[in-house]
């Protein structure tokens, strides 16, 4: 941890930059939030830096994460990906991707299973994630973070019966802070209150009320 309050995972220079500018500012639409997940999933096994070097060569692969076209890959497409230099070369991975596409397009056309914020966050993917939304008090130390909560819990739980794979509680709860669900910046971290307002834009909670239980 440093003087600006940054976890200890924010270490690198590509890192500290991910950490104060995106990392728990709410991602809304369907292609942000898609990314974000599948970042997690190639991440699972490796550290995070790795999988920052390695982001702009995944959209070029990917198609810049739109699940549309990622939908029509096939196993030349899988053959290919694992022969790209540049990208986290995983079978099982691309595959999971892949699968998960096709289960953000069916997303498209059902509800999510909880309240959203509509008009402020996109349908489909976007929503279902952000009806998990959470608040919880502001962590003190980067201990007071959990690995994962009943609500993200549920959240992979029903993530895989709407058909995605490789997004288990631990990962999706990683999702969850990335794209500000939830607000695990630290209490004293220079994040937190830009990030907390920002989420209060998306949800027409007032900042306050985010910050209620802290």
């Amino acid at each position: 941890m440093d003087d600006k309050g940054r976890p200890s995972w924010a270490s690198t220079e590509i890192e500290r930059h991910y950490y104060d500018t995106e990392w728990g500012m709410p991602v809304t639409d369907e292609v942000g939030v898609f990314e974000r997940l599948s970042l997690e999933v190639f991440q699972c096994g490796l550290a995070w830096r790795t999988v920052l070097t390695k982001r702009e060569a995944l959209r070029a692969a990917f198609a810049d994460f739109r699940p549309d076209r990622i939908a029509r890959f096939t196993a030349v497409d899988v053959d290919r990906l694992l022969a790209t230099p540049g990208i986290i070369r995983n079978r099982r991975k691309i595959i999971a991707i892949i699968g998960n596409a096709h289960a953000t397009l069916d997303l498209r056309e059902t509800p999510p299973p909880g309240p959203t914020s509509p008009g402020r966050v996109e349908a489909g993917l976007p929503a279902f994630l952000w009806s998990y939304r959470e608040r919880s008090p502001a962590p003190a130390t980067e201990a007071d973070i959990p690995v994962t909560t009943p609500l993200a819990r549920q959240a992979a739980t029903d993530l895989k019966a709407a058909g995605f794979s490789h997004l288990g509680p631990v990962t999706t709860y990683a999702a969850m802070s990335a794209i500000g669900i939830v607000n695990n910046h630290l209490a004293h971290s220079w994040r937190r209150e830009p990030v907390a307002r920002a989420i209060a834009l998306v949800t027409g909670e007032s900042q306050q009320e985010d910050e209620a239980e802290t």
